[in-house]
């Protein structure tokens, strides 16, 4: 065996056993992983990271992942898996897309929040609209992040008017 070929053996073992370790936390929302759902997982890391041209050193982002997005009211066992997998495509195009200009700390913080706002759980509209603004943004030099941490930024950026308890009673008042 060679030894960048077992370097790979040994990393993605150890992502294996980094992920499975998040279980008991997750376990606390109902979710949980199969050590078959991990070695998934750590394929798909591969994967993602060869389609994004990434390079990850150590167990990789998918534990972050799992920490933050276990207790989403939008995850549930039967699509965890999926979800997981879609979510950590979707967190590497956006480190691309924000030419690394988030920590992953702030990007996670980011999706997180308007996965479980605006978002309402749909992956399509948090990579299509939300972190597409906000990568627009921060590409063009928005720094509001770096104060927050991600957190609390999307409607500085959010061109959508959305409609809300006050919004909605006024066009009712309008309409009689």
């Amino acid at each position: 065996m060679d030894m960048g070929n077992f370097l790979e053996v040994m990393q993605k073992q150890a992502c294996i056993e980094q992920i499975l370790a998040k279980n008991p936390h997750a376990e606390k929302y109902g979710l949980t992983l199969s050590r078959a759902d991990a070695e998934l997982l750590a394929a798909e890391r591969g994967r993602i990271l060869n389609q994004e041209r990434r390079v990850e050193i150590g167990h990789g982002i998918m534990p972050e992942i799992i920490e933050v997005f276990c207790d989403s009211a939008y995850l549930s066992q039967d699509t965890y898996v999926d979800d997981l997998v879609r979510l950590e495509e979707i967190f590497f195009a956006y480190k691309n897309e924000t030419m690394d200009e988030l920590t992953d700390g702030e990007l996670l913080c980011f999706m997180k929040e308007q996965f479980e706002t605006v978002c309402g759980g749909d992956l399509e509209y948090l990579e299509g609209t939300c972190l597409e603004l906000f990568a627009q943004a921060v590409r063009a030099g928005y720094q509001g992040h770096r104060v927050t941490g991600g957190s609390g930024v999307f409607s500085e950026l959010d061109i959508v008017t959305r409609w809300d308890r006050t919004l909605y009673l006024e066009a009712l008042e309008q309409l009689f």
